[in-house]
């Protein structure tokens, strides 16, 4: 839910609230509390990450972009959203050539938990990427070994092949 929709569906519970508070239905009234409860919890530590993450497996990265700065403070997403948020911040910085930002973005990415190597290899793919574009050599090799220990596609393995190859072609 987007914060908009979110705000729209806060002032309808609260018509609600003042009515069940009118009307002496205090049952109703917790449920209410509870649930406006959530949608401002929701707000703060999921922000609209799932929504910018179906945009960006559809590969609408304006949408994707836009729904992540609707996103003002990342830092108090939980853990299992910010991931994901650093991880398309970073595509969507690369994607517009700003690689330094895009390099900031896939580091935090790198240190938060994923649950599964494949997520967790694709930021380190893009952090060698980024450095062999860069030709900041020396970090490229720390990343792809890093990579090299988790489970990943063959799809992986091969991009991982490819940096290799160009890396000796660097030196």
């Amino acid at each position: 839910m987007n914060t908009r929709s979110r705000m729209i569906v806060i002032a309808v519970a609260v018509t609600f609230l003042l009515y069940a508070v009118y009307e002496k239905h205090y049952n109703a009234v917790v449920y209410i509390l509870g649930g406006i409860g959530y949608l401002l919890w929701s707000h703060y530590r999921e922000g609209t990450v799932f929504l910018a993450t179906q945009a960006f497996h559809k590969q609408d990265y304006d949408k994707t972009k836009a729904l992540l700065e609707e996103i003002k403070d990342p830092e108090k997403l939980r853990k299992g959203r910010r991931n994901y948020y650093e991880f398309m911040m970073g595509n969507i910085a690369l994607k517009e050539e700003r690689v330094d930002e895009a390099e900031y973005h896939f580091q935090l990415a790198s240190r938060l938990p994923w649950k599964r190597d494949t997520e967790k290899g694709f930021v380190l793919i893009n952090l060698a990427n980024i450095n062999l574009r860069k030709r900041n050599y020396e970090r490229v090799p720390v990343y792809l070994e890093l990579a090299k220990k988790l489970k990943l596609t063959e799809r992986q393995m091969g991009i991982i092949e490819k940096i290799e190859i160009e890396l000796t072609k660097q030196n």
